[in-house]
């Protein structure tokens, strides 16, 4: 008994890291499924992003795309055309949304939303059942929109969306409105980042205990960060309506007019939402639950594009607009 009680074992104690950092609890963000390359995610999407700040023409995607939009929309040069009453200036406000529809933002959230296809056998079903987080994400955003479009109306003038930028000796000079598009941008682009580690088990997930008693906040959550996009947006029409509700002074109508716009800017992207869940979500759903880790990989890819894309084309690509740093950008751009 002695010789037996000898040989057998120590009891093994814990490794300390493990008892620092167990393994994150599953939530809406992390679905309890790590990926086995997550260095290979990370580097992938760091690099997709990073390639969008290199190739994106903000000339392109405003005028060329949502000015073209727009004008035939409303069926005359929207940037020229004064906004005439507050009719009008709602129009133009679901209009330019729509005409700016394509945004990383949207990509991303989007993206996110793509494990929540469904299990019904039938389109409609799988339809129906996408309705309400679409609902509750729009509900966000829409908040968040109509409480800006208050201030706005409240501040006037006052606001740095209103300075245009100005050039000293042939160079462009960072005007308010840049800067705080730069942060608004810059401070969203980290949330994505962050939200994107999470879904590959890096990070917690901060909404995880709130979601536990109400399962709609990462819905609301997300569609916050569209409706903040609007405050940071340096949309030339976006800027032209900003300008008409700041000088309104018409809480009611800076409300509207915001929130409007957000609509616009969501109603594509959610009917196309709509007809991939409804024409290839069975397939889809089952692609993603045959491997759970293909479903935090698609998670996090979509929000670490977009979050280096925000980060690195408003925080690091403007300043060579300013001819402060150097960065590569394609020929057309």
């Amino acid at each position: 008994m002695t010789q037996a009680a000898e040989r057998s074992p120590a009891p093994r104690t814990p490794h300390p890291s493990k008892e620092r950092n167990p393994p994150p609890t599953p939530s809406f963000f992390f679905n309890g499924h790590v990926p086995r390359r997550r260095r290979a995610v990370i580097a992938v999407s760091a690099l997709v992003g990073f390639a969008l700040t290199v190739v994106w023409s903000a000339h392109f995607v405003d005028k060329t795309i949502g000015g073209t939009v727009a004008d035939g929309l409303l069926g005359h040069p929207a940037a020229e055309t004064p906004i005439a009453g507050v009719t009008a200036g709602l129009v133009f406000a679901l209009v330019t949304g729509i005409a700016g529809t394509f945004t990383a933002c949207n990509v991303a959230v989007f993206g996110a939303l793509a494990p929540l296809t469904g299990r019904s056998s039938t389109a409609r079903g799988r339809m129906t059942a996408a309705l309400r987080p679409l609902g509750v994400l729009t509900a966000g955003a829409v908040a968040v929109s109509a409480v800006y479009g208050v201030v706005v109306a409240l501040v006037g003038s006052g606001m740095p969306q209103f300075q245009e930028n100005v050039t000293t000796g042939g160079a462009l000079v960072l005007s308010g409105r840049l800067i705080q598009a730069m942060v608004v941008y810059g401070i969203i682009g980290l949330i994505m980042i962050h939200l994107g580690l999470v879904a590959l088990g890096y990070a917690r997930d901060p909404l995880a205990r709130l979601t536990e008693r109400f399962p709609d906040a990462p819905m609301v959550f997300m569609g916050a960060l569209i409706g903040g996009f609007l405050i940071g947006r340096p949309f030339p029409l976006f800027r032209h309506l900003f300008r008409d509700a700041a000088e309104s002074h018409n809480v009611l109508y800076g409300a509207f007019a915001f929130a409007l716009q957000t609509v616009g800017n969501l109603l594509i992207m959610g009917v196309l939402f709509l007809v991939v869940v409804g024409v290839f979500g069975k397939r889809l759903h089952g692609w993603l639950t045959a491997r759970p880790t293909r479903s935090s990989s698609l998670m996090a890819a979509g929000f670490l594009s977009a979050g280096v894309f925000m980060v690195l084309y408003w925080n690091v690509r403007l300043l060579s607009r300013v001819d402060l740093i150097w960065y590569p950008v394609a020929p057309w751009v």
